[in-house]
């Protein structure tokens, strides 16, 4: 759920999204997504985010909705909060990518282990 409180007080505050990363000491896109409702925020993050912003939590902090549509990470040392259902829209041009690039692994691996073959031989 997007947090429209959240984005009005950081803008009346003239604050940029890299300037709420940094403070949170997370990635610009990984704000974003928080923001934008994407990755569930700590009760941690939101009271740093309020003391940033002069505000109290409530006036920033939305009604929250249950929503199974979206993984919930937590960013405190690269540890995982969630449920074992996980929804994922990938965009197929990224699929599409990664599915090229792991043909080309496969070329290379295919050509090393030729060429180990050719050396113990």
């Amino acid at each position: 759920m997007l947090k429209v409180k959240l984005r009005q007080a950081r803008k009346d505050k003239h604050f940029s999204r890299q300037d709420m990363a940094k403070h949170l000491n997370i990635t610009p896109p990984q704000y974003l997504r928080k923001e934008n409702g994407e990755i569930e925020m700590g009760d941690e993050e939101w009271e740093r985010m309020a003391k940033l912003l002069g505000v109290e939590v409530e006036d920033i902090k939305e009604a929250h909705k249950e929503s199974s549509a979206f993984q919930n990470f937590e960013n405190i040392a690269g540890s995982y909060v969630g449920s074992n259902n996980v929804y994922c829209n990938v965009p197929e041009y990224l699929l599409a990518n990664q599915q090229e690039y792991i043909n080309i692994l496969k070329r290379e691996i295919a050509d090393l282990k030729i060429k180990i073959s050719l050396l113990e031989n």
